[in-house]
């Protein structure tokens, strides 16, 4: 997969990828709105080009607030966001090349203020969905947020994926309606953080064209 390639699809204004953007953007600024006053932590899950959180910052009046890890594999990928990054004056954004899957890829940032994982969901099996949402509790801290995306092709997932992070006490902020051809959801943590457990890989990138179901799909993941 050329995921370079595969970002292009932000450019088209009508593509269900640039729509689902902005609706994860639109969060991501209402999370961190609605944030504590004081240093924000935000780290991303295969982040890929890190849209959905360096647009929102690059004219947000908290920027100067937020520190930011990506953690992205694709060294390409890795190389826009960071030019983003600089582009817009964001010092304190890390990006780093590595697999997100390595838990210890995000020590030093967690308990998180927000965690984003948009675009993950789609490329990994049910088994590894379920897996990363009960790390969760180490990446956010209580009263912090999660952000994440999954596509409604059939089997349609999201409202399992919701009652997984409730089974572990994150409540339901927002979710995008079932009209969508992609699901979005926002969860706050009402738990208690727990130790980020380091050297455990969280889940095995597979790619959406090749789970099953998914074979045909062009869509979001």
């Amino acid at each position: 997969m050329d995921w370079k390639v595969w970002h292009e699809k932000y450019d088209d204004p009508a593509s269900p990828l640039t729509r689902r953007l902005r609706i994860v953007q639109g969060l991501v600024r209402q999370a961190l709105n609605e944030s504590p006053p004081g240093r924000l932590r935000v780290i991303s899950l295969c982040a890929g080009q890190g849209r959905d959180i360096l647009e929102v910052l690059a004219d947000h009046s908290r920027r100067e607030d937020v520190q930011v890890r990506l953690v992205e594999l694709d060294e390409g990928n890795c190389e826009l966001a960071k030019a983003a990054a600089q582009a817009s004056g964001l010092s304190q954004v890390e990006v780093v090349a590595a697999d997100a899957s390595r838990s210890e890829n995000y020590a030093g940032m967690t308990p998180a203020d927000l965690v984003l994982i948009c675009g993950l969901f789609g490329n990994i099996s049910d088994a590894d969905i379920e897996r990363v949402v009960a790390a969760c509790p180490q990446l956010c801290r209580t009263g912090g947020r999660v952000i994440w995306t999954r596509n409604r092709r059939a089997p349609d997932r999201v409202g399992q994926i919701c009652g997984w992070f409730e089974e572990r006490a994150f409540e339901r902020e927002w979710l995008s309606d079932e009209a969508f051809e992609f699901g979005v959801g926002m969860h706050r943590f009402a738990g208690t953080p727990e130790p980020l457990a380091l050297g455990r890989s969280l889940f095995s990138f597979v790619g959406y064209d090749r789970l099953p179901n998914e074979a045909d799909a062009s869509g979001a993941c």
